[in-house]
């Protein structure tokens, strides 16, 4: 842990970037990861009920949970002796070896050195303390290279007498696995609602099935502000006093507002395309998909499609892409772009190492409340290793002074109410010249409804995007990018309708 907190006070955001992204970050990048949809001022916070009940029973389309298949075929005993678990990176396996106080170090080689990406270095093999040892079944996310996998291993599991134990998940197909018949209730693996009362609520509605049961957990929470640069604030605005900025971007008619104070002032308000679309999608009064299987966009992703062409044409963003070099570029001392959306992952991580330097950010709620990623592991139907699963799933997602001392030690915002309150007592950013975040962060989490997430979000999330950018940048007519999207969808997925 010394040489992680060393690496946090020097380099740890700028190496952490790589892998934090291609599990937090959004799906329309290389990095194919992302978060659902929902945020709404009155939803509720850790153990209570959110606005919109589970996350399949909204108005988004009800995909019946599939009956789980009969296992025909027991682990054999060196599948019982080994933790298979699949995964698209190394974040998990981070937190693992960092965090579970089974896994042994000595024995799997870890010294505490990371490589050039920040990632722990370990021996050829790795095991817990038990002996059990622990396999990564790892396929990277690009062009979709993980699900298909996932999907191939685990139509095979009850057949196989080599089984998963584990599997990851992200929000954006999160109800696709979670409806499936693959999973392992949480109930199953043994974890009670006392355990889980500390979670957020809206972690659990994503991954809650059509029956109401809960079928997978996450160590994290990932709230969203906007990131803003004081030294920009105080030239337009005259201050750059958290408080008083949020005052004057609290809704989008100010934002807007604002956009155009520093357009005057030789500043952009937003750096490119996407960078708005997380909170608008975030607060969409229903699902991608009705009940009858076809795809609606909602009047909210079409306000972030005008409010986009209109920054364009006014020049009040730069024109980027998300995950550009351009996109990055802006986010340090040399950019001319006031501020940026991001979530927990993404202003300790990613906007830390872009900036490349302390105290030229401050954060503050932003216009409306919204999230952006998260990870949830699952307990695959037919493992052998049922209580090491349970206990890992508790230690990294329901004690409260593990969350706690991982939140300390990394920045990433941990999936539990208490040990976030608590942290947020006096808690200051050193990267964010000393701004307790974890408070907004607090307050922010409370305000997300994750009750229209769906299993087709991730598709429709990159494909409305990338059909408009061509519309931001005049290459085709609004029409046209309607059309495109449709026409995407329908190859992505042939089941939906769209209109003709």
């Amino acid at each position: 842990m010394a040489q992680l907190k060393k690496i946090l006070a020097g380099t740890f955001a700028v190496a952490m970037a790589a892998s934090v992204l291609a599990s937090c970050g959004d799906s329309s990048s290389s990095s194919k990861a992302a978060d659902a949809s929902g945020a709404a001022d009155t939803s509720a916070a850790a153990g209570t009920e959110s606005k919109g009940g589970n996350a399949a029973a909204s108005g988004n389309i009800k995909e019946p949970k599939a009956e789980r298949i009969t296992q025909t075929a027991e682990g054999s005993a060196d599948s019982q002796k080994k933790l298979r678990i699949c995964t698209w990176n190394e974040e998990f396996k981070n937190r693992l070896r960092a965090y579970y106080d089974q896994y042994d170090k000595e024995k799997s080689g870890m010294t505490g050195e990371t490589d050039k990406d920040g990632n722990f270095i370990v021996g050829e093999k790795e095991y817990l303390k038990d002996g059990t040892e622990i396999e990564w079944l790892t396929t990277p996310n690009k062009d979709n290279a993980y699900q298909n996998k996932l999907d191939t291993d685990l139509a095979a599991q009850a057949g196989s007498d080599m089984k998963i134990d584990m599997f990851l998940i992200e929000a954006d197909y999160a109800l696709k696995y979670v409806n499936g018949p693959y999973v392992m209730p949480i109930k199953e693996v043994g974890l009670t609602d006392d355990d889980l009362k500390e979670q957020y609520q809206y972690t659990k509605d994503i991954v809650t099935d059509s029956n109401g049961d809960l079928e997978a957990v996450s160590w994290q929470a990932t709230p969203g502000l906007f990131a803003y640069r004081r030294d920009i604030a105080k030239d337009v605005l005259g201050t750059d006093d958290p408080a008083e900025v949020q005052a004057k971007i609290s809704n989008w008619d100010d934002f807007n507002a604002v956009a155009a104070q520093m357009k005057e002032k030789g500043y952009f308000m937003l750096s490119g395309y996407d960078d708005s679309y997380r909170t608008f999608s975030n607060n969409v009064t229903k699902g991608w998909v009705d009940a009858d299987s076809n795809v609606v966009i909602d009047d909210n992703i079409m306000k972030w499609v005008d409010q986009t062409k209109e920054y364009t044409e006014k020049g009040y963003n730069n024109k980027t892409a998300l995950w550009s070099e351009e996109w990055g570029k802006d986010q340090s001392k040399e950019g001319k772009v006031f501020g940026f959306f991001y979530s927990t992952w993404g202003i300790n991580f990613t906007l830390a190492g872009n900036a490349k330097s302390n105290d030229l950010y401050y954060v503050c709620p932003g216009p409306q409340a919204y999230y952006w990623g998260g990870t949830w592991i699952c307990a695959a139907d037919g493992t052998d290793n049922k209580d090491i699963v349970k206990d890992i799933m508790y230690k990294l997602t329901c004690d409260k002074d593990n969350m706690k001392k991982l939140t300390q030690e990394t920045q990433d915002y941990t999936n539990n109410n208490a040990a976030m309150k608590e942290l947020s007592e006096g808690f200051q950013s050193e990267f964010l010249g000393g701004q307790n975040h974890i408070a907004l962060f607090v307050d922010a989490a409370a305000k997300i409804d994750a009750s229209n997430a769906g299993p087709y979000d991730q598709g429709c999330n990159e494909e409305i995007q990338t059909a408009f950018h061509d519309y931001f940048s005049g290459k085709v007519d609004k029409d046209t990018a309607l059309a495109n999207f449709y026409k995407a969808i329908k190859v992505k997925y042939p089941n939906l309708k769209t209109p003709s």
